[in-house]
């Protein structure tokens, strides 16, 4: 079965960075195009980055030019690279991968901003 386990998050302070990993099994990973989502508190859920299988990428407009999503096909394995962190990136960030339109997701990993 598809499973999608997100690790990497953590405590940072603004201007900091972290390493997101999801690490992916139960599918061909280099098919699909993968995406981050995230979940602030008391706000909906949010694309942040889409990676296509050929690498193509795509970041909402609030992490352009500080995130960067990259997958790793060898080790079934996505990658989001935040850097330059704000208070606002705080969240759940959750990995995504559609598959013959079901959408599954991984259990989410905690990013707090914080000073």
């Amino acid at each position: 079965q598809v499973q999608l386990v997100e690790s990497g998050g953590g405590l940072v302070q603004p201007g900091g960075s972290l390493r997101l990993s999801c690490a992916a099994s139960g599918f061909t990973f280099d098919s699909y195009a993968m995406s981050w989502y995230r979940q602030a508190p008391g706000k909906e859920r949010e694309l942040v980055a889409i990676i296509t299988n050929a690498g193509g990428t795509n970041y909402a407009d609030s992490v352009k030019g500080r995130f960067t999503i990259s997958r790793d096909n060898a080790k079934s394995t996505l990658y989001l690279q935040m850097n330059s962190l704000k208070l606002e990136d705080t969240a759940v960030y959750y990995c995504k991968v559609r598959r013959f339109s079901i959408d599954y997701w991984g259990q989410g990993t905690q990013v707090i901003v914080s000073s």
